[in-house]
């Protein structure tokens, strides 16, 4: 999608720095990109505490392998 964005020369500067992009368009990519992924990361991290999750990944990983087993054997 084709879109005109008036930004400020200096912090057009300042991130195509940071981003090490070649074009503008790289830098703009990486920049969104990196806002919507820190966002998102944001939105899981305020669930902290809200949710039950049962930590029982070692016994469903055994009843995984017992289940395997069986398929290979049956």
């Amino acid at each position: 999608m084709r879109t005109t964005l008036n930004i400020d020369d200096y912090l057009f500067h300042d991130l195509l720095n940071v981003t090490k992009a070649k074009t503008k368009t790289e830098a703009v990519r990486v920049a969104l990109t990196e806002f919507l992924r820190m966002k998102h990361k944001e939105k899981v991290l305020a669930m902290r505490g809200n949710l039950d999750i049962n930590d029982d990944w070692q016994e469903l990983r055994q009843k995984e392998t017992v289940e395997f087993d069986e398929g290979i054997s049956g």
